[in-house]
């Protein structure tokens, strides 16, 4: 098996040495500094360039450069998606975004983590765990999303939290650790006018 297998399956994969991991990820680098290089009226050059580098994404996504992806391939947005400013996405095994997703600036979703062995640590191995991110969804600032975690529908995730532990869906989680704090409700709506 191939490292580029194992780390899709979640085994423990050579980052740092294997020829076709490191080609992959100088890919995405190059695709992605040429994305945030792009001015903010280059609207289709910008959808065009992350056509090429995702696996997946609408014609109306938006994310706000600086952006940052390890392989882009294992990363599919749904419709509606919006990332403010510094969005770092490490992608070793698939990471999904539904629809309607709003990520505020300074968010990390990792899909990687490292051996607590250091001599597995120092050989440049680690894994690659799925994250899945539900529909309407809203992320705060500064979150981190670890390995192996998912954010079931209509979630908030307050700024600052590491979400180490899936959060259910329709759920107000918090914190660091990430945790549920309270169900949103379902409240008539207030017009401000």
């Amino acid at each position: 098996m191939i490292d580029w297998e194992k780390m899709a399956s979640g085994l423990l994969y050579d980052a740092n040495f294997d020829p076709a991991v490191l080609e992959a990820r100088a890919r995405a680098q190059d695709l992605c500094m040429d994305y945030n290089q792009l001015r903010s009226t280059q609207k289709a050059e910008r959808l065009t360039l992350l056509r090429s580098l995702l696996a997946a994404c609408g014609d109306d996504i938006v994310i706000e450069p600086p952006f940052f992806v390890d392989y882009g391939c294992n990363m599919r947005v749904g419709k509606a998606f919006y990332a403010n400013h510094n969005l770092v996405v490490l992608d070793g095994a698939p990471i999904t975004f539904g629809d309607h997703v709003f990520i505020g600036p300074n968010c990390c979703f990792t899909t990687a983590g490292h051996p607590l062995d250091p001599a597995q640590r120092n050989a440049g191995l680690e894994y690659a765990k799925p994250i899945t991110i539900g529909n309407n969804v809203w992320i705060g600032m500064g979150v981190q999303v670890l390995p192996g975690v998912t954010i079931g529908d209509n979630a908030v995730i307050g700024a600052g939290s590491v979400v180490t532990k899936d959060i259910p869906a329709g759920m107000l989680a918090y914190g660091v650790p990430c945790r549920p704090i309270r169900e949103i409700a379902a409240k008539p709506r207030r017009v401000i006018l």
